[in-house]
């Protein structure tokens, strides 16, 4: 178990939880190794700052902040990471979970026990390519996770980030048709890889889609984040 198991803190943002102002607690390690992946330094580095430094900077937050968010990496995969959860919670924060669905009982017992109350769960990539792109065998996981947020009453985003060398159109529209078929109502967020910042893989400089070629449905809502 790392001791300082928090990469970094965000003190503040207005864009990660939705009409909330919220922290970001920044979770190093992750057990996939995404080739588009922003955060390099958190998936590969160590951590700074402990559950008590955390809980200290959020005592000084209370009645200035609505929400935690737990993002990484991937915060699931944290030993406690449930006990860490519940009692911020019990503090009288928001709670949001970034995750790429690799831990789904972690999360339905956070669900059941109402400890949270927004996930963002990632798709990186249609069946076919999800090894490749997440350099990770755990698609199944993902599956049981997505399935999990459906039955459940939570609220929930899903999210692509788009590198066109990684991801076509066509694959954006098998991935809107996936989640129309297994009856996903709400935002399905595609985010335009920013060219120019360090990742994991050696990628060429990504361009653009067409967003007049992607599939619409009336369940979903494709919202392109630039």
């Amino acid at each position: 178990m790392l001791t300082k198991p928090i990469y970094n803190i965000t003190p503040f943002t207005l864009l990660d939880y939705p009409n909330h102002s919220a922290c970001i607690f920044w979770y190093a390690g992750c057990n996939m190794r995404c080739l588009y992946c922003y955060n390099p330094e958190i998936v590969l580095g160590k951590g700074m700052f402990s559950i008590d430094e955390a809980f200290s900077f959020l005592n000084s937050r209370k009645g200035l902040l609505d929400a935690v968010v737990f993002s990484g990496g991937e915060c699931t995969l944290h030993k406690n990471f449930f006990e860490q959860v519940e009692a911020i919670k019990k503090l009288g924060f928001l709670v949001k979970i970034d995750t790429n669905g690799s831990n789904p009982e972690v999360l339905e017992q956070l669900i059941n026990e109402k400890a949270i109350d927004y996930v963002a769960l990632d798709f990186k990539a249609p069946k076919a390519k999800f090894e490749r792109i997440t350099q990770s065998k755990v698609y199944a996981s993902f599956e049981k996770t997505l399935e999990m947020l459906l039955k459940h009453s939570i609220s929930f985003e899903i999210r692509t980030t788009l590198h066109s060398e990684l991801l076509t159109i066509l694959d954006i529209n098998e991935m809107i048709t996936y989640l129309s078929q297994l009856g996903f109502q709400g935002n399905y967020y595609v985010q335009n890889f920013k060219n120019n910042v360090p990742t994991l893989g050696n990628l060429v400089s990504s361009f653009k889609i067409n967003e007049k070629q992607i599939t619409t449905t009336s369940n979903i809502n494709v919202v392109f984040r630039n």
